[in-house]
């Protein structure tokens, strides 16, 4: 269980340290009036760690699984309009940084509902 808890500890931080970087972006996308795909990477960016936050508290582990699920499906949303952003050069961002940390979320989510449907 102790693996479990550092891998929920590690989303957690990472989570929340990308949504302070898509939070960014989202004002850089404001600035240059960029409303519409601004509010979509805004929403799921930020509700990746929203989720997982929910998660950590949940009272069961299937209400954990069902969390950890959602929080993943949200990242491949990011990823999508990050890649959208970045293909259409809509504005001029650097989105490596976010492209990979919204990745490794992906990966590392995966990770999580998987071992937590095979602990069931």
């Amino acid at each position: 269980m102790e693996d479990s808890n550092k891998r929920v500890n590690v989303i957690e931080e990472k989570s929340f340290q990308f949504a302070l970087e898509i939070i960014k972006l989202y004002k850089v996308l404001k600035t240059n009036h960029e409303f519409a795909i601004g509010r979509q990477v805004l929403r799921s960016g930020t509700s990746i760690g929203a989720n997982v936050a929910e998660g950590t508290a949940a009272q069961t582990k299937k209400d954990f699984i069902a969390k950890m699920s959602i929080a993943s499906k949200e990242a491949r949303e990011t990823l999508y309009w990050l890649r959208l952003l970045k293909s259409g050069e809509i504005i001029k961002y650097d989105y490596e940084d976010l492209l990979k940390n919204c990745s490794e979320l992906i990966r590392i989510l995966t990770a999580i509902v998987k071992t937590s449907q095979q602990k069931l």
